[in-house]
């Protein structure tokens, strides 16, 4: 008896440390691009972020980004990374790159918990970030079944 309960309230402690929060804020954001770029203020320009303005479903929303780079060995990107600022993280992917990429090109797929902005970053070879944001508007939300 006293076996069971015992399991009974682990279980529950271990359900209780993966809830966290239910969506991250855009401080959150913030600060999460703030440490992939170092405290480099990041400029607009030569990102960009393609992923639709309205999205059906938060299940599956693709999402890609380019950016303009000549990607040699003294000028090329770096890492990019795609940032929200609504889910349960904000970070959503890091792809690392180098002069062997050939283009600067990343895609992939995301869930999205509700309707929000995603930003796209870009750190170069030579220190400085560019980025390009998009405000997405999604109808059928996804992250957060089993929540009222």
């Amino acid at each position: 008896m006293i076996d069971q309960r015992r399991r009974k309230v682990l279980a529950g402690l271990g359900a209780l440390a993966l809830v966290g929060s239910a969506a991250a804020t855009p401080e959150e954001m913030a600060a999460a691009i703030k440490a992939f770029t170092g405290g480099t203020a990041p400029k607009q320009g030569r990102v960009t972020l393609d992923v639709a303005t309205l999205v059906d479903n938060g299940n599956t929303v693709p999402v890609a980004v380019r950016v303009d780079s000549p990607m040699t060995a003294a000028d090329h990107v770096a890492a990019i990374a795609i940032f929200n600022e609504r889910n349960p993280e904000t970070g959503v992917a890091v792809f690392t790159l180098g002069p062997r990429a050939g283009k600067a090109e990343v895609s992939t797929r995301i869930r999205m918990a509700t309707s929000q902005k995603l930003v796209a970053l870009a750190r170069m070879s030579d220190g400085s970030c560019w980025m390009h944001s998009a405000d997405v508007v999604v109808a059928l939300a996804a992250c957060i079944e089993g929540e009222a």
